[in-house]
């Protein structure tokens, strides 16, 4: 087995067995977390909002925001910025894109009669045409984008990213944060198939979404060499940080009611944990132990812009979901709670961590070298701390 597939394979292992276990040491019935579909807790249960968690919360997310934003700020004083590239031309397939994205929004957001039996498989025309004009816009600013320049790598993605969140739908049966309303009721092998879909165009949309962040260096400027807190990094991800999230979401299993962040945390310190040990090394101890978060950074700055479409397009689309998260639920943007917008953050360095899978597995002897502090596309460039080397 490959590297990568004996990643996945315990990662996807142990996020099934892990709140398994804690729910049967609470003595919880299992088979009901086993279903197919899933089905979400009953909601009758969730805590009401609370204004003290909510002012606790925002604050913490503050903190983890702040130190990054200040950084940003300082370095754009006192750096020139240039563009990489000339522009290019537009490409056809962005103006594919740009007709699939805003043909499927308006037949999403309608309910025209002679679309009413196909009006809830919208979701899946509007992401791909989203990847198409993400990369068509990359492309003209930059000259490359995904698409054309690694498109195996964008292809393999679809498939990766169906397992990837369909991980988040199970544990979601444990957590009951959301639900969807407007499909009809399905065979489980007519389920199964609509959903993968449309869960295959998570990855490649927030890839994509990363690659086009890029050519903005102002986003991500001073983030080259930050500050470094665990020099020893792997050894803290290969062995604590891998246990608590393990036992995180084992709690998830027994507390779900006060413990539900947990599953947009948990997950990050597993498949780190996991590509420590097997790679020796990962995304977030490479920038723990050399100061280098740009790539953590630009992906959780994509995470947040996709997060922002999805909650968008899902707004008044006829098959859409909706939320009931305990303590801040309060104050929403579409159907989302404010606060909930901050687990897009984590949840798009968990992004680039199953993307940095298939990455490690075909990445060359310079391209490995280069990975401690720098993005893998052959076109980067500058992304060095030679102030700030691995140890």
């Amino acid at each position: 087995m490959s590297k990568s597939g004996l990643t996945i394979g315990l990662y996807v292992l142990l996020v099934i067995a892990a709140p398994l276990a804690g729910a049967y040491f609470a003595g919880h019935p299992l088979w009901s977390y086993l279903e197919f579909p899933p089905k979400s807790p009953p909601r009758s249960g969730m805590a009401p909002f609370s204004w003290l968690v909510f002012i606790v919360a925002a604050g913490l997310i503050a903190l983890c925001i702040a130190p990054f934003v200040v950084r940003i700020a300082k370095a754009g004083r006192s750096h020139a910025l240039t563009q990489s590239s000339a522009p290019q031309r537009f490409p056809s397939f962005g103006w594919i894109g740009c007709a699939l994205t805003i043909g499927a929004w308006i037949l999403a957001w309608n309910r025209f009669e002679w679309f009413r039996h196909f009006q809830e498989f919208t979701f899946t025309p509007l992401w791909i045409g989203y990847i198409l004009t993400v990369n068509a816009l990359c492309y003209r600013r930059s000259g490359r984008c995904l698409l054309l320049d690694r498109p195996g790598f964008l292809l393999v993605l679809f498939p990766l990213s169906a397992l990837f969140w369909w991980s988040f739908e199970y544990l979601n049966g444990f957590v009951g944060n959301w639900r969807y309303l407007g499909i009809s009721e399905p065979s489980p092998w007519a389920y199964a198939v609509n959903s993968t879909l449309a869960f295959s165009t998570v990855l490649p949309a927030i890839a994509s979404t990363v690659e086009f962040l890029e050519t903005f260096p102002r986003l991500y400027q001073g983030l080259d060499c930050f500050h470094r807190p665990w020099p020893s990094a792997r050894q803290v991800l290969g062995g604590i940080g891998f246990v608590a999230g393990v036992l995180g979401l084992a709690l998830i299993g027994m507390f779900p009611g006060q413990l539900y962040p947990v599953i947009w945390l948990a997950p990050i310190f597993i498949i780190s944990g996991l590509q420590t040990r097997i790679w020796n090394r990962s995304l977030l101890s490479t920038a723990l132990a050399t100061g280098d978060w740009r790539k953590p950074w630009l992906y959780a700055l994509a995470g947040l812009v996709c997060g922002f479409y999805w909650e968008l397009w899902n707004y008044l689309s006829l098959a859409h979901w909706e939320y009931q998260i305990a303590y801040v639920g309060r104050f929403k943007l579409f159907e989302m709670p404010i606060l909930g917008y901050s687990g897009y953050l984590p949840f798009g360095i968990l992004c680039a961590a199953f993307a940095d899978c298939l990455n490690s597995e075909t990445l060359s002897t310079t391209a490995k070298n280069r990975y401690d502090g720098s993005f893998d596309h052959p076109d980067s460039k500058g992304f060095s701390c030679k102030s700030h080397p691995a140890k």
